[in-house]
C-alpha cells in the first residue's frame, strides 16, 4: 500500500527526507516506483513538489532537501498505483483552493465502487486524473464549499463535523486513511490496511507520535529517512505516519478514528465505528 506521513508544529520546522529509506522502514521492498509528493504549507498557499516516478535519483528530492524549506504543516505520499495510470494528475497530495486557502489531502487505500456515491458531488472542483483518492478529495471539497466562503471562515467544530461525515461516506468503500489540511488544521483519519506483508486489511491505518523540543539533538527522534530541525528554542512537533518510523512509542489510531491537529498540539479526537 501506499505510505502517508504528516507534520505539525507550533513553529516552521525543517524536514528533510531520503524517501527511498523512508518507503523501506515503512514495511516495503524498495522505493515506491510509482511517484511521490511532498506539501509545504506557508500560511495559506502550499508548495507541492511531486513526480510521478522513483524518489531515487530524483532531481527533485534532491531539490527539496538542499534548500531545507520550513513548514508548520508538512503532507507527504509515496504511491504505490492500485487505481488510475502512472501521471503526475495521479500523484498524491491533491491540492485545491476555497475560501482563500489551500486544501491538501493525501489518501492511502482503495475505494472500490466510491464513484456511485451520491453524496459526494463534483460542482466545484473536478478530478484532473482518475484516482479513487482525487474522486474522493473533489467530494470532500464539494461538501467544504457548504461552509467556506470567501469573506467567511468556518468554526472549528464545523469543520470537524464535515470531515468526520466525510470520513463516515468513504469507508464503506475501503480502506480510508488520509491527511487532509486547510492550512491552519491537520485532520488525521485512521482506518485499516494491510500489516507485515498480510493479504487482508486490519486497524491501525495510522500511528502517531508527540514529541517536544526537537532542537535538542539528544532528543531527536532517531526516524530513517528523515531529520527534523528546528532554531525555535521550544519546539513541539506531532508526527503521523502510516507505520511507526522510529523505536519510540507511537500511538495507533483506532479503526475509524479522526485526530485534529494545530500548531503541534491534538486538539480533539473523534473516534466512533467503521
Amino acid at each position: 500500500m501506499c505510505e502517508l506521513f504528516a507534520i505539525s508544529s507550533n513553529h516552521p520546522t525543517n524536514v528533510t527526507f531520503s524517501l527511498a529509506e523512508f518507503s523501506k522502514h515503512g514495511g516495503l521492498t524498495g522505493p515506491h516506483k510509482d511517484g511521490w509528493g511532498i506539501a509545504f504549507y506557508a500560511d495559506k498557499d502550499a508548495q507541492i513538489v511531486k513526480e510521478a516516478n522513483s524518489a531515487s535519483n530524483s532531481q527533485c528530492l534532491k531539490f527539496v532537501r538542499n534548500h531545507h524549506i520550513e513548514s508548520k504543516y508538512v503532507i507527504s505520499h509515496i504511491r504505490r498505483a492500485t487505481q488510475g495510470e502512472v501521471t503526475l494528475e495521479n500523484t498524491q497530495p491533491f491540492c485545491r483552493e476555497l475560501g482563500g486557502c489551500m486544501h491538501v489531502f493525501a489518501h492511502n487505500g482503495d475505494l472500490h465502487g466510491i464513484t456511485a456515491d451520491k453524496n459526494l458531488k463534483h460542482s466545484i472542483a473536478h478530478p484532473m486524473g482518475n484516482t479513487d483518492s482525487e474522486y474522493a478529495f473533489c467530494g470532500l471539497m464539494d461538501l467544504l464549499s457548504e461552509l467556506w466562503t470567501a469573506n467567511t471562515v468556518p468554526s472549528i467544530e464545523e469543520r470537524i463535523n464535515l470531515v468526520v461525515y466525510f470520513s463516515s461516506l468513504i469507508r464503506p468503500y475501503g480502506p480510508a486513511n488520509f491527511i487532509y489540511s486547510d492550512s491552519e488544521l491537520l485532520f488525521a483519519h485512521g482506518h485499516k490496511r494491510t500489516h507485515n506483508n498480510e493479504k487482508e486489511f486490519r486497524p491501525p491505518g495510522l500511528h502517531i507520535l508527540s514529541r517536544a523540543c526537537l532542537i535538542d539533538i539528544k532528543n531527536k527522534p532517531n526516524i530513517v529517512g528523515l531529520d527534523i530541525q528546528s532554531n525555535q528554542t521550544e519546539q513541539k512537533v506531532i508526527l503521523v505516519a502510516s507505520v511507526p518510523l522510529s523505536r519510540e512509542s507511537w500511538e495507533p489510531f483506532d479503526e475509524g478514528e479522526l485526530v485534529v491537529l494545530k500548531d503541534g498540539a491534538i486538539i480533539k479526537s473523534v473516534k466512533h465505528a467503521s
